[in-house]
């Protein structure tokens, strides 16, 4: 990706501006990675005051990271032609409005669309700044430093959320998940115009605005369908058409790039091998991984009877494992290779799953280091993988196309973690239905739409209230086992095709731009 005459002067600036530079970029990630997990350990007190349906709920959780990846390609491109500062310091703005938006929300819809407002500042933050590391660190080995820990400050701050909202949780309500993160974005604000350098493309790309469309509409109409058909009573033509459209719309904005001569999404990156099963093996081990958060906060609180300070402190060791695998993961790759580690650690993660699986269908539950133990291979498994997987993605992508990798590795994570949680969401959703026996008089088909919907019909029934809390408690932890068991297959499948995909060459040998798009081969023909 080129550069403008302004960002000519980049390479003259001090080591200490360049590194306060990736601090302030590292500090937009980790606010991003944190609001995708954060609010996990709220929701099941969401879940008893704004009384969400089970829908309702997924789409409180998935606006975010949805939104997100949908708009991550398009701003990227709008960015360089508006200003890569510019886009950066406008995401701040939207992410910290959205923030207080959200926190002053009163009911499930107002807190939907300000969590999709929250994903539109955090796409326009995250779109620009592959583009803006590549200008401001001119040196190689700086530079893949420098995009690891930007890289890193996502799953850390993923890892960070349930702690941090427990603590919040603990003395404050609810809306303060999201109200913490308006003085750092002040903070990000003040540095970022000072620090950040701006910079453009002296060529941008055209902006293909129905592709940006048909790329956003095709992604939500899918989504939609996978959560209407997860929803009680029989799948509905509504859900069924909504799905069929969704994929309709992404074939043809697939079709749509591989015929343009500038399209919005490089797909030809995805002829080799070695970047596919990168972008396979982050897409599923971060949407299991988000999954997992989701799942464990609510298991915890609603079923185990944590506070959500106490259910963040048992979710650390899954965070510290995570940060420690993402640390040792070069030097074991230096070693067995990214292909080896990566399925390995794929492996690993879904043995996790399936060990988690099997507590929950047993009687007798494990003590406490048992579980801990459990995360703790969960983290270090998922860990590696998403390090390892983001540099495979990165290092295998020309100079020339590193904004284009960049940005679908971005997408990989968020696409990833939103989709995770619609599809193993919808799965624990059915499961849990189909588990739960018979309520007493007087439930109404919405009782039996959540746990938190049980729980509170629950209340009101006084006396014969525990074994109906009791008969909603199991059947959401078999629902969650069922759930588990269909992660931990995932993850093998993604652990198998690594293994083949990923190959013996080293992840550092650039993707040759050999292979164009249809439109591009016939202009080459004359």
């Amino acid at each position: 990706m080129g550069t403008g005459a302004s960002s000519r002067t980049l390479h003259g600036h001090s080591t200490a501006r360049r590194w306060a530079v990736l601090a302030v970029l590292c500090a937009s990630l980790l606010l991003v990675g944190i609001d995708l997990t954060v609010l996990h350990i709220a929701v099941p007190t969401i879940s008893r005051q704004l009384l969400p349906d089970a829908t309702q709920l997924l789409w409180i959780v998935d606006s975010y990271p949805l939104t997100v990846a949908a708009l991550l390609v398009t701003f990227g491109t709008l960015a360089d032609r508006w200003g890569r500062k510019r886009m950066v310091l406008g995401g701040f703005a939207v992410f910290g409005l959205a923030s207080a938006g959200a926190a002053a929300s009163a009911t499930t819809v107002q807190l939907i669309v300000a969590r999709a407002a929250l994903g539109v500042g955090a796409a326009m933050m995250m779109a620009a700044t592959v583009a803006v590391l590549r200008n401001v660190f001119p040196d190689r080995r700086e530079r893949t430093l420098a995009l690891g820990l930007w890289t890193s400050a996502n799953s850390a701050g993923a890892a960070l959320g349930p702690l941090l909202g427990g603590l919040l949780l603990r003395y404050w309500w609810w809306g303060a998940v999201f109200l913490v993160n308006v003085p750092v974005v002040v903070l990000a604000l003040a540095a970022g115009a000072r620090l950040i350098p701006e910079s453009r493309d002296p060529a941008p790309r055209r902006w293909d605005g129905l592709s940006a469309a048909i790329s956003i509409l095709g992604l939500g109409a899918l989504v939609f369908g996978l959560k209407r058909l997860a929803e009680p009573g029989t799948p509905d033509a509504l859900g069924t058409t909504s799905g069929v459209l969704g994929l309709v719309l992404l074939g043809w904005f697939i079709r749509r790039q591989r015929r343009s001569t500038h399209p919005l999404l490089e797909l030809s990156l995805f002829s080799d091998r070695r970047f596919s099963a990168a972008t396979l093996a982050v897409f599923v081990c971060f949407g299991c991984y988000a999954t997992l958060l989701y799942f464990a906060t609510q298991l915890l609180q609603l079923v185990e009877g944590y506070s959500p300070l106490r259910a963040g402190l048992a979710l650390a060791p899954l965070a510290v494992a995570s940060g420690l695998g993402a640390v040792v993961a070069p030097r074991l790759a230096a070693r067995w290779t990214h292909r080896w580690v990566i399925a390995g650690s794929l492996a690993a993660f879904a043995a996790a799953f399936a060990g988690l699986a099997g507590t929950l269908l047993s009687t007798a539950r494990p003590g406490a280091p048992a579980s801990a133990a459990l995360l703790i291979l969960a983290g270090l498994g998922a860990g590696m993988v998403m390090a390892l997987g983001a540099d495979a993605i990165m290092t295998t992508a020309s100079a020339d196309r590193a904004g284009q990798a960049g940005a679908i590795q971005e997408t990989s994570f968020e696409l990833g973690s939103g989709l995770g949680i619609a599809v193993l969401g919808s799965v624990l959703a059915v499961a849990y239905r189909l588990l739960l026996p018979g309520l007493p008089d007087g439930a109404d088909a919405r009782a039996r739409d959540s746990l938190g919907a049980t729980l509170d019909f629950a209340d009101t029934l006084g006396t014969r209230a525990e074994p109906v809390r009791y008969a909603a408690q199991q059947a959401f932890a078999q629902g969650l086992a069922v759930a588990g068991l269909a992660a931990a297959g995932m993850l093998i499948l993604s652990a198998g095709a690594a293994g083949v995909l990923l190959g013996r060459n080293r992840p550092d040998d650039p993707i040759r731009p050999a292979r164009h798009s249809l439109a591009q081969r016939r202009c080459r023909r004359g």
